[in-house]
């Protein structure tokens, strides 16, 4: 794993203050007798965090909401300024919410970074195969734009299929961001890629970024060789 860099450390810290305000909403809810559970189909329609049995996402907050929260709590104020800096520019309301920017390969074992651009015509990423050596160790970087509100739990979930199956499903937790003009990157543990004659071969892959309110900010599909050599 990767040590945390000013960029990571700080998504930390934001998702810890969301957490921290949103604690102190459902506590005002439930003093005041409005804590209601969820029904079963609601359970079942929630996408959750695996890594937490349970988990269930507290509700959306604009992030002038944040910033005026409890504004006699000096010490809040300070961490919130201290995590949120200055209010951004405004952004181009015609801009999505999150600009997924691309997905880049990393693998010390690759001839170079093996690079997938998300900002342009996403129908024609069908008909591109991105090749994989087979037994490598590599790793994803996720590279995005947050334009105007806090997004939490950004999660990028990868639905793999073969000869129409669908034989791996993986979700990649990203965390929560705040607005700012500069791109983030999120890189992710290290992986191997399968090996042998029963993993060789081509796959399509579903992808989805999504958040804790279940936004679709992108879909596209793509497809993947695992072959011997890194051009088969």
């Amino acid at each position: 794993m990767l040590g945390l860099d000013a960029c990571e450390l700080g998504a930390q810290l934001l998702e810890l203050l969301r957490l921290a305000l949103c604690a102190r909403v459902l506590l005002a809810d439930k003093e005041g007798g409005r804590l209601v559970a969820a029904s079963e189909e609601e359970e079942e329609e929630e996408v959750l965090d695996e890594a937490v049995p349970g988990y269930r996402a507290p509700s959306q907050k604009s992030l002038m909401e944040i910033l005026q929260l409890d504004p006699g709590d000096t010490s809040l104020a300070t961490y919130k300024r201290v995590l949120l800096g200055p209010l951004p520019p405004v952004a181009d309301p015609s801009l999505p919410q999150v600009q997924v920017m691309r997905l880049t390969l990393l693998s010390e074992q690759a001839p170079g970074p093996v690079t997938m651009d998300l900002t342009g015509n996403l129908a024609e990423l069908k008909d591109q195969v991105f090749v994989l050596k087979e037994g490598v160790n590599y790793r994803v970087k996720i590279t995005f734009k947050v334009n105007r509100e806090i997004v939490s739990g950004l999660k990028c979930v990868h639905h793999t299929y073969r000869h129409g199956l669908r034989v791996d499903k993986a979700v990649c937790m990203v965390g929560s961001y705040g607005p700012r003009a500069e791109e983030y990157e999120f890189v992710t543990a290290e992986e191997e890629v399968p090996r042998g004659l029963l993993a060789r071969g081509p796959y399509v892959v579903c992808s989805l970024v999504t958040d804790d309110d279940r936004t679709r900010h992108l879909c596209w599909q793509w497809g993947l060789l695992i072959g011997r050599a890194w051009e088969d």
